[in-house]
């Protein structure tokens, strides 16, 4: 009775896992940058995700663009973008392979052979959550190093521009 109370409680943490993952994958969050300028009217947040770009405007107003094309996206975006779509298929899998070794089921008739098929339904979905986590740690890095390494300015300018300073195509804070 315990081991089929953890059985159903492992099935659903897959369930609810693998749904989270393809969430993530779809979502435009996974990099958020805040320009608030010396007024608070003008104020934007732009959200940088894997399929595409937002702009929030202080005024509740949003506007997204669908990324153009998977050539012109930086290395890090591409790999995060096959990563995510490979733990969302794997966690899939990993998932039907559980459920066909689970003990409510009559999908294998030997027990040791349920055991092992289980096991490796546990492996699947464990290598899953690594193709995930890979991602997100090395976007989180690129944000971090960012942060830490702005450049300044080479002419700094009074206005809109005063804040803002590009390099390598992306928007930075300068000081």
């Amino acid at each position: 009775m315990v081991s089929a109370g953890l059985e159903i409680l492992g099935l659903s943490l897959c369930v609810i896992g693998s749904l989270l993952v393809m969430v993530a994958c779809g979502l435009p969050m996974w990099k958020v940058t805040a320009f608030i300028e010396a007024n608070i009217v003008v104020a934007q947040t732009i959200w940088d995700g894997l399929w595409m770009s937002c702009v929030v405007q202080s005024t509740g107003q949003m506007q997204c663009k669908v990324h153009d094309s998977v050539l012109a996206l930086s290395h890090d975006l591409q790999a995060a973008r096959a990563l995510t779509i490979i733990s969302s298929v794997m966690g899939v899998l990993g998932l039907m392979v559980v459920i066909a070794g689970a003990q409510c089921t009559n999908c294998i008739r030997t027990e040791y052979i349920k055991a092992r098929v289980v096991n490796a339904g546990g492996a699947i979905y464990i290598i899953s959550g690594l193709f995930v986590l890979v991602p997100l740690c090395w976007m989180a890095n690129n944000i971090i190093s960012d942060f830490y390494t702005t450049r300044r300015c080479p002419h700094p300018r009074r206005g809109r521009s005063a804040l803002r300073c590009t390099s390598a195509g992306r928007p930075r804070r300068c000081y």
